[in-house]
């Protein structure tokens, strides 16, 4: 199985998407600091996951799900800047 998840930093409240064959494990990791990318953003709370059978199609969810990410972030700048608000 490969597991495509969404972690939330309750740091900073980012969201943080991967792509795992061994959710239990790669979650450990993000936890123990051991992935560079979510090290400084701990604790991380697993708010989403979906599991497939094929690596290929995790490989594409990842991708739209961090797309579909960042497409909402731009939206809510682009509203809050049109709106004048000034903090986030």
């Amino acid at each position: 199985m490969y597991f495509v998840y969404i972690l939330r930093s309750h740091l900073d409240k980012k969201l943080y998407t991967g792509y795992s064959s061994n959710l239990k494990q790669r979650l450990s990791q993000h936890q123990d600091g051991e992935v560079v990318s979510t090290r400084n953003r701990r604790p991380l709370e697993l708010i989403y996951y979906e599991a497939y059978y094929r690596k290929e199609l995790a490989l594409r969810r990842e991708k739209f799900l961090l797309h579909f990410i960042i497409r909402r972030l731009i939206a809510a700048l682009k509203t809050a800047l049109c709106c004048g608000m000034t903090s986030y």
